[in-house]
């Protein structure tokens, strides 16, 4: 083979290897490395690799996290589960083993380690109908069973109080109440069956319905608090005087009922109110709120513009489908001996506005009887101050 021959297989043979050494290097540099420099982050900080990484984008490996669902409320309602009780009411007459019928017992929760207990309204009052002398006790998360008292009811907001004798008890936190918005989940847990067994509903806090007063008419009642929240829970009915808690366990509201146009109405009465009215019963100041005597409708943009015939869009429009002042001020109330009518709208009570945040229910349960506030009122269209004794 001729010298020139040899030169040439040679040069053919180099420029085999670069190609095939180029190609293999851009694999390397583009696909292999940055893999490799994904797995072992440690290897980006040496030097030579330092020229590469800066070029290159590396591919970070993610992991997917699977939560189930039942074993994270499971978690979630560990704790606020333990303070809900079952509330029976019974003859103390009886026999020892008569109860009244199904139905005349309710769930409730415990909210101090000293044994005060909270349902909603009385659900037990038909049984108070039945006998003179009732007695009542509480089934605990331990299978325990105390005599229980009680302690206060609230006519504003429906909230009845019971106390047991004891300590140390599984009490529930209390959320607040105004932290809490539509869209969040929650928890129910209920609690009315014969035998202690709690149970349990997901869903949502779907609205804050701050005119949603608990008077049971299509008008407000000056007695009878309003703003509540709505879920979309199946069979609320279940879970009447229990909790309904947040992803953290706090107990966010508990729930209530109301007929209205015939149609039983539930919903969640707000935990700062739960919590407000616990310390009134505490204090024994429940029976001496305030009360005005009238039905009115809380007035808003869409009422406002629904009816041209009134002219604020904030308030409170004293009122009866009638249009009589007698339907709409109760006799011989704080309202009638004031001068209050029909048509009047209270837009104050002492310097504060009546507002959806602040209805006028809930500005008035701030008071005590005997006590006199100014309202601002908006009648024939002139502003006025009315003084009011409770």
């Amino acid at each position: 083979m001729s010298l020139t021959k040899k030169i040439l297989l040679a040069v053919v043979f180099f420029v085999r290897i670069f190609v095939i050494g180029g190609i293999g290097g851009v694999f390397l540099r583009d696909r292999v490395i940055p893999s490799l420099l994904a797995s072992f982050p440690a290897l980006s900080r040496m030097d030579m690799f330092q020229n590469i990484t800066g070029n290159t984008t590396v591919i970070e490996r993610t992991e997917q996290l699977i939560v189930r669902e039942d074993d994270s409320v499971d978690a979630i309602v560990s704790q606020p589960s333990t303070a809900v009780v079952n509330i029976i009411a019974s003859d103390s007459k009886a026999s020892a083993t008569t109860t009244f019928q199904t139905g005349k017992n309710q769930a409730g929760v415990l909210l101090t380690n000293d044994g005060v207990i909270v349902t909603y309204g009385n659900a037990l009052s038909t049984v108070a109908t039945l006998a003179k002398d009732v007695t009542y006790r509480v089934l605990l998360h331990d299978g325990s069973s105390h005599d229980a008292t009680i302690l206060a009811e609230d006519r504003l907001t429906n909230l009845t109080f019971f106390k047991i004798e004891g300590n140390n008890f599984q009490s529930i936190s209390l959320a607040n109440s105004d932290d809490s918005t539509p869209g969040k989940k929650l928890v129910a847990i209920g609690n009315a069956s014969e035998a202690y067994q709690n149970r349990f509903s997901v869903g949502i806090l779907s609205n804050r319905n701050k005119s949603f007063n608990l008077s049971g008419k299509t008008v407000a009642s000056s007695e009878k608090w309003e703003g509540v929240f709505e879920t979309d829970l199946a069979n609320p009915e279940s879970y009447l005087g229990g909790p309904a808690v947040n992803y953290r366990g706090e107990m966010v509201g508990i729930f209530g009922e109301t007929v209205l146009d015939g149609k039983e109405s539930y919903f969640l009465l707000p935990s700062n109110i739960v919590h407000d009215t616990l310390q009134s019963a505490i204090d024994g100041k429940l029976a001496s709120r305030a009360t005005l005597g009238a039905y009115y409708l809380t007035l808003t943009k869409v009422s406002s513009a629904e009816n041209k015939v009134i002219s604020r869009d904030r308030g409170a429009f004293i009122y009866s489908q009638s249009g009589k002042t007698g339907l709409a001020i109760l006799t011989g109330s704080s309202a009638e001996k004031a001068g209050l009518r029909y048509g009047d709208i209270i837009t104050s009570v002492d310097g504060t506005d009546v507002t959806l945040d602040n209805p006028l229910s809930v500005a008035i349960g701030r008071h005590s009887k005997g006590e006199t506030v100014q309202l601002g009122v908006f009648r024939d269209g002139k502003d006025m101050n009315v003084s009011v004794q409770f």
